[in-house]
């Protein structure tokens, strides 16, 4: 499988700022030179996630998590190496190779995707010549614009209109089945699975079309049935519906920066909303909100407005998502829930009320902290002891999930208010080192050369182009001596390597967990200082290669001894000593 070239990650992690790919996911705090934040990747209470905007990178010294831009949104967002790339390639303004895309993409994964990219070009180009579905999207109120946006198109009515128009061979057909655009009888017969429905592309964080849903347009004339009122694709190996959200590849492409999400229920929801220039919201694709889309909700915005019905199923639909929600109410974000009338959906809505009476109903839509404590306290007598120790028996097993903070306290503290019980305790302080009385603490263990040298190396890479082969040090026989060689040949084949762009090398291997905790670490003194340890420890190296090599030759001669090229080899090395 073939790299992205090393030069071009290089450019696009000195073209990166990491503190703005990750200040709108964590709010990050200034200290100093470097930014904290209580870790994403591991609850606790105090701050040990620090993010350097000078080294770019990042380092929890409480779980350990750590590296560049990249990582993260590998980690954060759920990426894959390419997504993460493709990301930052898009915020930098920066075109990932094609060839090297090509290359490194399963040849069969990439069929699948081409093969979904043709059956939505066909439904777009069936809508262009359907007048009935043109006419049902002309009612709704969804313009060209908003239709080329989502790039809705139409599955004609029939058995076999995509089969017939993609599917001219057996390797074709499979394709198809396997994304999931065919069904299958008794009989083992295959035939198209949407039929006369206005068709939504569903897309990946990525833009690449993973499945569709097909809206019925209206009951057939002939009676027949026309089957469930929207129907999705089934899960395939690219399309999981449980950690997809509709929309959201379109509020990526609308919005610079996502101040919130509303969640709805249908794709005409969302598709009307952008119409009326509501550009943030999306849907779950038939199905109670997951815990993964909760994640990837709040991954993208810090605040996320989720619109039901106002009936019981709609608040049944609300508590599921309050059940995802919870586990992932870090500080800084916002559960809201917004009510519709009964017989109303976000689709009629703004369109009676346009934008502005969609958002004024956004302005006054229930907190979850609000919507948690009376939907359980629903039936419940808070005015009896019995009454409030019910209420604490439902809430505390759902308010432990709440991560550490103060959203968490503070839900706590309300529950306390409610009942007078379920307050958290506060977390004992971290005791002191327990020493001996009389005995010293101990000292800090003493760095060696060469680790110290590779600590150099990565407050300032550019340290290694101060030394020129051949490298007599590379004999010596201790740990971490082949690491170091690595790194000063790798910045002089990589000459304007950055700090995040050095670890990101290493970050599959072995030693990439240590690079990053030296790389954390402060170091005392400026460049100009730096440089002059670095050399100091590499003529150190040199001088402990000569001894080696000095007790090698004495070692030989007390033995076996010596023969005339070793005793004029041993006579140089104890002149040079």
């Amino acid at each position: 499988m073939a790299r992205i070239p090393d030069a071009f990650i290089d450019e696009l992690l000195a073209r990166t700022d990491i503190v703005e790919v990750i200040q709108p996911r964590v709010p990050l705090k200034r200290q100093g030179k470097e930014y904290s934040a209580r870790c994403p990747f591991h609850d606790e209470r105090s701050p040990s996630f620090t993010v350097s905007p000078t080294k770019q990178f990042y380092h929890c010294f409480g779980c350990g998590a750590h590296g560049t831009a990249i990582s993260f949104l590998m980690n954060y967002d759920r990426l894959e190496f390419l997504d993460a790339v493709d990301e930052l390639a898009r915020r930098a303004g920066m075109e990932v190779p094609r060839d090297t895309q090509q290359r490194n993409a399963n040849p069969d994964t990439l069929d699948i995707f081409k093969a979904l990219d043709a059956a939505a070009t066909f439904f777009q180009r069936q809508l262009a010549t359907s007048e009935r579905a043109r006419a049902y999207l002309d009612q709704r109120g969804v313009g060209e614009a908003v239709r080329a946006q989502f790039a809705i198109g139409y599955a004609p009515d029939g058995f076999s209109a995509l089969k017939d128009a993609l599917g001219t061979d057996a390797r074709r057909m499979n394709l198809l089945e396997r994304a999931g655009l065919f069904s299958k009888n008794d009989r083992g017969h295959v035939y198209d699975k949407f039929r006369d429905r206005v068709m939504f592309p569903i897309h990946d964080r990525r833009g690449r079309v993973i499945a569709f849903g097909g809206r019925v347009l209206a009951a057939p004339a002939d009676g027949r049935d026309a089957g469930p009122k929207y129907l999705n694709s089934p899960e395939t190996a690219l399309f999981h519906k449980g950690r997809e959200l509709y929309g959201l590849w379109q509020v990526r492409q609308a919005n610079p920066r996502i101040e919130r999400l509303v969640v709805v229920e249908g794709y005409m929801d969302v598709v009307a909303l952008f119409e009326h220039g509501v550009t943030v919201a999306v849907a779950t694709l038939g199905t109670a909100t997951t815990p993964d889309h909760a994640e990837l909700l709040f991954r993208n915005a810090p605040d996320v407005y989720f619109c039901f019905d106002g009936d019981r199923a709609g608040r049944n639909a609300a508590w599921k998502a309050v059940e995802s929600v919870l586990p992932r109410m870090r500080d800084g974000r916002q559960g809201f829930f917004l009510f519709l009338p009964e017989g109303e959906d976000p689709d009629s809505i703004v369109r009676k009320e346009g934008a502005e009476g969609f958002e004024a109903r956004l302005r006054e839509a229930t907190p979850l902290s609000r919507f948690f404590f009376d939907t359980l306290s629903d039936g419940i007598a808070l005015s009896t002891l019995d009454g409030k120790a019910r209420l604490a028996e439902r809430a505390k097993p759902l308010l432990a999930q709440i991560p550490d903070g103060a959203f968490g306290d503070l839900m706590q503290q309300r529950l306390t208010e409610l009942t007078g019980v379920g307050a958290r305790q506060a977390a004992p302080e971290p005791s002191a080192p327990i020493r001996r009385q009389g005995s010293r603490p101990l000292a800090p263990p003493r760095r060696s050369v060469v680790r110290g040298a590779i600590a150099l190396l990565l407050q300032q890479p550019a340290l290694a182009l101060e030394l020129q082969p051949p490298y007599h040090f590379v004999a010596l026989r201790q740990p971490g001596i082949e690491l170091l060689t690595e790194l000063i040949a790798l910045v002089h084949m990589r000459p304007a390597i950055t700090i995040g762009a050095l670890l990101e090398h290493f970050a599959d291997r072995e030693e990439g967990a240590a690079l990053q905790k030296l790389a954390s670490q402060s170091m005392p003194g400026d460049e100009a200082a730096w440089r002059t340890e670095f050399l100091d420890a590499i003529a150190q190296l040199d001088r402990q290669t000569l001894q080696q090599r000095v007790d090698e030759l004495q070692e030989k001669q007390r033995g076996e001894g010596l023969d005339d090229a070793d005793k004029a080899e041993l006579r140089e090395l104890l002149q040079r000593r």
